[in-house]
């Protein structure tokens, strides 16, 4: 490995990429936030004419339905984006958000029209979902490329800032709006006309993620494998670029790993932010406004908490991390919501930030740890497959199931377990889980921030136990290497690189 091999990423690039990236993750959680702390609205806005728990399970049932769409867009937007690069696909998915959750703002109320009204709700839902299987695994794999080796814990955990300070921003959309349309027009007033408002802001909002968008330059790592030619397809080299079939052929292990940790992350998440406003209400009884309001300062500082884990995370590695994150979900679970059905204010605030510890040590290394789980070539598709399998079957259903596992047990614990069983698979997969902070991502040459670094990092390959030269697409590779794939050795890796280059990321 030469110095010119290694890639050198400006800062002033970096932070370009980074809120580019975050700006549209924003856009997508905001929509999450409102329509999560509207569900009651919703209810009566879309089913007025259904007994009110009926009511409530399908407008649930609208969430789970677009995370069930998904597979179908990581499987569609996934490939797309190892094909024509990650910055189109992330503006396509992007303006798709935007425009959908738009539109909801002007639907017909069944008041108008009936049920049917539930119908365009789920298919905008299911739009957006289709747009949201490419949007965050791509923002990941972004994220994770753009960042610098030793650093990718910290600059990739601002994806999630963006993510859950988007949630709060929905929530506080739906607070204000609730306060001034009552004050103005009466109690009914969310139910009549107010419900509109939130999802009409994200009109602007999604202009100017789509402006940020634009600005996005492509991924280092991405334009150094097409330039070596290694974007290819051959269905028996693990590195070259995989359809759908490969992926699952060469990486099966992995996306068993990834889905038992993305489930045991979004279950974790998504009670937290999208199903606590309907539980709040239904099970503990608070208002709507205290419902919203409560969750917002726990969301805001749970996320500025999100750069120091991540930095941590690159000191001490992904896996004891995620150890934490696992640990503190089952020893706290339980007595959250045991301090939330005190009802009061105060109680409800402590049991809020019980849960989010965990979901903190599990968000913040989300970014830099399961992208890197698979190699470059294929890293969009294979974390589409992963991600959204995960978030559409046991994620974004968490509301659904929780209220229904509360309806036929009756005991408003059963989310807690609920959570508590996802992290406990989440822990043994972790077992299985390689370590790989301060490591090139595979398939990549090392990424760093400066040309100084770059010599010692070339100076010191190897005595470096973090350089594997046989999983990267260099110029050079060894006789010993090709003579090692020549032979079938186990490590696939190897392989003659295709060309050398000396792409403008560098």
């Amino acid at each position: 490995m030469q110095v010119d091999d290694v890639l050198v990423v400006r800062k002033s690039r970096l932070r370009t990429a980074i809120s580019g990236t975050v700006v549209g993750n924003f856009m997508e959680w905001f929509d999450f936030g409102v329509y999560g702390y509207l569900a009651v609205t919703l209810a009566v806005v879309f089913t007025g004419d259904l007994p009110g728990s009926w009511g409530l399970l399908i407008t649930l049932l609208g969430f789970a339905i677009s995370f069930l769409v998904r597979p179908l867009g990581g499987i569609v937007l996934g490939p797309l984006g190892d094909r024509i690069g990650r910055q189109r696909v992330l503006f396509l998915t992007m303006a798709m958000m935007a425009v959908a959750t738009g539109l909801i703002g002007v639907l017909p109320t069944s008041a108008q029209i009936g049920l049917w009204a539930i119908i365009p709700l789920y298919l905008l839902k299911m739009v957006q979902g289709f747009s949201t299987g490419g949007e965050y695994a791509g923002a990941t794999t972004y994220v994770s490329e753009f960042s610098p080796d030793r650093s990718r814990g910290y600059w990739s955990s601002f994806l999630d800032v963006g993510s859950y300070v988007g949630f709060a921003a929905g929530a506080s959309a739906v607070a204000v709006t609730t306060w001034i349309t009552e004050s103005l027009s009466g109690p009914d007033a969310m139910t009549e006309y107010g419900w509109r408002i939130p999802f009409l802001i994200a009109i602007p909002l999604g202009a100017v993620a789509i402006w940020f968008r634009l600005r996005i330059p492509e991924t280092p790592a991405y334009e150094a494998e097409e330039s070596a030619g290694l974007t290819r397809t051959d269905a028996d080299d693990p590195l070259a670029r995989q359809g759908i079939a490969g992926i699952f052929r060469h990486y099966w292990r992995q996306i068993l790993i990834g889905v038992a940790l993305v489930s045991a992350t979004n279950t974790a998440g998504y009670a937290l932010t999208s199903y606590m406003p309907t539980y709040l209400e239904k099970e503990v009884g608070v208002s709507n406004l205290m419902a919203a309001l409560a969750t917002v300062p726990v969301l805001v500082v749970m996320s500025a908490c999100l750069p120091l884990i991540g930095r941590l995370s690159d000191r001490i590695g992904r896996r004891p991390v995620y150890g934490i994150a696992v640990g503190s979900t089952i020893l706290l679970m339980v007595p959250a919501f045991a301090v939330m059905q005190i009802g009061e204010e105060w109680a409800v605030m402590i049991a809020l930030a019980m849960v989010a510890i965990p979901v903190a040590f599990y968000v913040a290394i989300s970014a830099s740890a399961l992208p890197a789980l698979f190699p470059t070539a294929s890293r969009f598709g294979a974390m589409a497959i992963a991600y959204n399998l995960a978030v559409s079957l046991f994620g974004g259903t968490t509301p659904l199931f929780s209220q229904a596992l509360i309806e036929l047990t009756g005991n408003v614990y059963m989310p807690a377990f609920y959570i508590m069983f996802f992290a406990a698979l989440g822990g043994i997969a972790l077992l299985s889980m390689r370590e790989t902070a301060q490591r090139p991502l595979l398939g990549s040459v090392p990424t760093v921030e400066s040309v100084a670094e770059a010599e010692e990092l070339v100076a010191g390959q190897d005595e470096n136990p973090f350089i594997d030269t046989r999983t990267m697409p260099l110029a050079v590779v060894g006789a010993e290497d090709d003579a090692e794939r020549a032979s079938g050795a186990p490590d696939s890796g190897s392989r003659p690189a295709a060309s050398g280059d000396d792409s403008p990321s560098r």
